[in-house]
């Protein structure tokens, strides 16, 4: 992994209870780069993928400035950074949601992310500027927990344990996908293509995650992907979930789990097997990505100390696939509202349609388009009526200090998808492929896949973070092709409820509303085939 900042500071934080500034720079460039020996242009957060990882403790004040210095028009030269799965309380502006909370960075510009975390887990940034980040521009953010309740479960918890699952496409993110051959599951930024492996005879190097015997290890799985959900499993091992996106859950052993887009588990391994190598795997599915291992794709290695440096041996088959039923809160909180369906001080409903005949999804009949002035300065000018608030149909204005419902109606065309909630995690009351509900202490998370045609999932939040926050599928492409909403929660109380912005916020629509070098990139879509 590439995480440059803090590496002894990571070291040592359970010692240290003061809150810290983390101050540092991420600068975002154009480079070639052959993470599965196929190179491409890419854009990236100081040169490397995934970016560098941002490591932190609960209660740190961030300032991270990002520059912009992309200059290679195959691709958008536009950026913004999305922190996902931290709430921005009280600095919706740092949201970093292209034209729901800013405009984007252009060119030879830079902006200031200045925010607290008041949260720990684990947790990614990337771009939210259209489809931009399917072009390298992610990374990973551990934010350590002074009071972590499973701190005696575990040994090590550092760099070394963090696993980023990420799809690679070897075309740039705008232009059409010729085929699935092109999709590379990268593992800690490295793996191996069907497509390269034909093409030049010879394997890519493969990820290592080095074990000591005898010890027992949180590692953090990332999902950076931009489509594709991963099943994932570490043969000979159980692991023991301890956390979804941020929020601890009660301990659950598994033997596989199905990670999709955006989201992220802490899970408990413990290194107690023959000393050797084990397969590591992360197996798309079909057609979001390409399955199977031939010639070890879709792989890495857990690697003992003391094992030989070659490839592993191992076969395995799953007999305890996480239920997603079977995830509860530790806290046993549960959800605001009535324990019951439509018990919540608002319910909507969140379902998608189809248009072939456009190429276009919809939310409850309106396609999501970007709008020309960001959704939190239609509301700091003064604009709070949904009817008035931009892209007309696509806001839903929610009161303050109040239990939301969202029914999220499943759809098999591209799916399924993981929808994600910018301000909030929520509880997950139903699970699509279930027809449990759980009122008593399900699991919170800020992502969760929605099914197929026939499925509903349920999930509440609660109204205490003022500002206008994105719910859209976390599959890429599909932004840009309609599938996202906008909560203008209590914009009345938005402009007292945040602080002040840096200087450089004023500034940089204006620069956005003369900049004009993504027109043409912007005007692609999705390419029919792919798409949904």
């Amino acid at each position: 992994m590439y995480g440059i900042f803090f590496r002894l500071w990571a070291l040592t934080f359970l010692g240290v209870t003061q809150a810290t500034t983390v101050a540092t720079n991420l600068y975002i460039v154009n480079k070639v780069i052959d993470p599965d020996l196929y190179p491409r242009p890419a854009v990236l957060a100081n040169g490397t993928f995934p970016g560098p990882t941002i490591f932190g403790k609960k209660g740190d004040h961030f300032i991270i400035n990002v520059t912009n210095s992309l200059t290679d028009e195959r691709m958008l030269r536009a950026t913004s950074i999305h922190w996902h799965g931290i709430f921005q309380n009280q600095t919706n502006w740092a949201d970093g949601a292209a034209m729901v909370t800013q405009c984007p960075i252009v060119p030879n510009d830079s902006f200031i992310y200045d925010f607290d975390i008041n949260q720990a887990g684990t947790y990614w940034y990337h771009s939210h500027y259209s489809t931009q980040y399917c072009d390298g521009l992610r990374g990973a953010i551990v934010i350590y927990d002074p009071d972590d309740p499973y701190i005696e479960e575990y040994d090590v918890d550092n760099e070394s344990t963090l696993i980023t699952l990420s799809d690679w496409i070897h075309t740039a993110s705008p232009t059409p996908l010729l085929s699935n051959d092109s999709l590379t599951t990268l593992i800690n930024g490295r793996g191996r293509s069907l497509q390269v492996e034909v093409t030049l005879n010879t394997l890519s190097p493969l990820a290592v995650i080095d074990v000591q015997p005898g010890k027992r290890y949180r590692f953090r799985i990332a999902s950076l992907a931009c489509d594709a959900p991963f099943n994932f499993t570490i043969h000979g091992h159980k692991m023991t979930i301890i956390e979804t996106d941020g929020e601890y859950t009660t301990p659950l052993v598994v033997d596989s789990l199905w990670i999709y887009a955006g989201q992220r588990y802490s899970v408990i391994v413990h290194a107690n097997q023959m000393i050797g190598n084990y397969w590591i795997r992360a197996d798309p599915l079909f057609p979001r990505g390409y399955p199977g291992f031939d010639n070890d794709r879709n792989s890495a290695i857990l690697r003992y100390n003391g094992a030989p440096e070659v490839d592993p041996e191992t076969a395995d088959s799953s007999m305890q696939p996480l239920n997603e039923d079977d995830l509860n809160s530790l806290k046993s909180s549960q959800p605001p509202g009535k324990p019951e369906l439509c018990g919540a001080d608002i319910v909507i409903p969140i379902k998608p349609t189809w248009h072939p005949d456009i190429n276009l999804f919809d939310i409850n009949g309106t396609p999501f388009t970007s709008p020309s002035v960001p959704v939190l300065l239609q509301i700091l000018n003064g604009t709070f009526d949904p009817d008035q608030l931009m892209p007309s149909g696509s806001v839903y204005k929610l009161k303050a200090n109040s239990s939301v419902e969202l029914q999220l109606h499943g759809i098999t065309k591209g799916g399924p998808h993981p929808f994600h909630l910018h301000g909030h995690s929520f509880w997950v009351i139903k699970n699509a492929l279930s027809d449990k509900y759980n009122w008593v202490n399900p699991a919170r998370r800020d992502t969760v896949p929605t099914g197929f045609d026939t499925n509903l999932t349920v999930v509440r939040f609660f109204t205490d973070n003022s500002g206008p926050w994105f719910l859209h599928c976390h599959i890429d492409w599909h932004i840009p092709l309609g599938l996202a909403v906008v909560f203008a929660e209590d914009p009345e109380g938005t402009s007292a409820h945040l602080k002040p912005p840096p200087p450089s916020y004023d500034e940089i629509c204006p620069a956005f509303s003369k900049y004009t070098g993504d027109t043409a990139i912007l005007r692609i879509t999705e390419p029919e085939g792919h798409g949904a």
